[in-house]
C-alpha cells in the first residue's frame, strides 16, 4: 500500500538523518572539534527539502536506494554547507539557525569557515563513490558542481551580497533567486532523476520547469515568512530582511501580490508535471509543502 505524504515525508527524513551520520566521519576522530561542528551543522534539523525532492524524482523513474541516498546526503551537505558560511559574520551575520546557535556561535568563525569547506568536499566524495557506472557519476557531479559555484548558488549570494539597499528590477531580484534558492533545489530533483534511467529530452525539459517554479516559489515564501513569522517559529532570526534593507518579494510586491505569486508558481509547478501522470505524485506534494509551509 502506498504510504501517505506525511509518513513518506517522516520515512526519508528518518532515512536521510541516518545516511548523513554514516557519511561524516567520526566526531571523535582528529581534529575532533571540526568533525563535531560538521555533525552540529548537518544532524538534527531541517526540512530536509532538498533530500525530499531527490527520492521524489529518484522514485519516478525508478533509482536504487543506494543512489538516491548518496545523492541526497550530497546536496543536503552543499545546503548545510552554505547556512554555515550564510550565517557568519562576513555574510547575514546570523546568530540563530534551526532554532539552536550558528557555528559560528557554538564554536567560532574560523571552525565555522572550515565546516563549510569540510562539507563541501564531502559532498562530491560520497558522489564519487556507490555503483553508479563513471558517466552517470560524471553526470551528477558536474551537475552538483554547477548548481553550487558562481553560476549557481554562491553567484546569487554574491548579487544578494551586492544588493544590500538597492533597488533591484523584479527581474533582477528573480535572477539573484533562480542563483541562490532555486540552483541547488533544481539539482536535488535532477540528481534524484540521474540516479534512476537514462532521461529523455523531454523529461528534462518538465524537470527543470518544475523546479524553476518550487525554486522561486521557495524563495518568495520565505520572503513572507520573514516579515510575518517570529523567530521561534522559524528557528531563525525573523525579520532579518527587512532590517538589512534587503530586496524581497515583499518589499517589492508586497504581501498579499507576493502570495498570490506563491500560489501561481505552485501551480505552475504542478502543469509542468502533466507529462509524468500519477507517477510524480510526491514531487506536486512537495511544491504544496513548499508553498503552505508555515516555517
Amino acid at each position: 500500500m502506498r504510504r501517505d505524504f506525511a509518513q513518506w515525508r517522516q520515512a526519508v527524513q528518518a532515512e536521510m538523518e541516518a545516511t548523513l551520520l554514516t557519511f561524516l566521519p567520526p566526531a571523535s576522530e582528529p581534529p575532533a572539534r571540526l568533525h563535531q561542528a560538521m555533525h552540529y551543522a548537518v544532524l538534527d534539523g531541517g526540512k530536509r527539502v532538498r533530500p525530499l525532492l531527490v527520492y521524489a524524482a529518484g522514485e519516478l523513474f525508478d533509482a536504487d536506494a543506494q543512489s538516491m541516498a548518496r545523492a541526497a546526503a550530497a546536496v543536503e551537505m552543499i545546503h548545510a554547507y552554505s547556512l554555515v558560511h550564510d550565517d557568519m559574520p562576513c555574510m547575514d551575520d546570523d546568530a540563530l539557525r534551526r532554532g539552536k546557535p550558528t557555528v559560528h556561535k557554538q564554536f567560532d568563525e574560523a571552525t565555522a569557515l572550515l565546516v563549510g569547506d569540510a562539507l563541501q568536499a564531502q559532498a562530491f566524495t560520497i558522489l564519487t563513490q556507490g555503483n553508479a557506472e563513471p558517466a552517470r557519476k560524471v553526470a551528477m557531479l558536474s551537475t552538483l558542481a554547477l548548481a553550487s559555484g558562481s553560476r549557481g548558488m554562491c553567484g546569487g549570494q554574491a548579487i544578494d551580497l551586492a544588493a544590500v539597499g538597492q533597488a533591484l528590477s523584479l527581474a533582477e531580484l528573480e535572477q539573484m533567486h533562480k542563483l541562490k534558492t532555486g540552483a541547488l533545489l533544481e539539482a536535488a530533483v535532477m540528481l534524484g532523476a540521474l540516479s534512476g534511467k537514462t532521461l529523455l529530452a523531454a523529461e528534462v525539459a518538465a524537470l527543470q520547469a518544475y523546479s524553476a517554479a518550487v525554486g522561486l516559489a521557495f524563495q518568495v515564501v520565505d520572503d513572507i515568512l520573514d516579515a510575518t513569522a517570529d523567530s521561534a517559529t522559524l528557528g531563525k532570526t525573523a525579520g532579518k530582511d527587512a532590517a538589512n534593507n534587503k530586496p524581497t518579494y515583499v518589499s517589492h510586491l508586497g504581501l498579499e501580490a507576493s502570495q498570490v505569486l506563491a500560489e501561481k508558481l505552485r501551480l505552475d509547478a504542478h502543469r509542468a508535471l502533466l507529462p509524468f501522470g500519477d507517477g510524480a505524485e510526491r514531487l506536486r506534494e512537495l511544491a504544496d509543502l513548499i508553498v503552505q509551509r508555515r516555517t
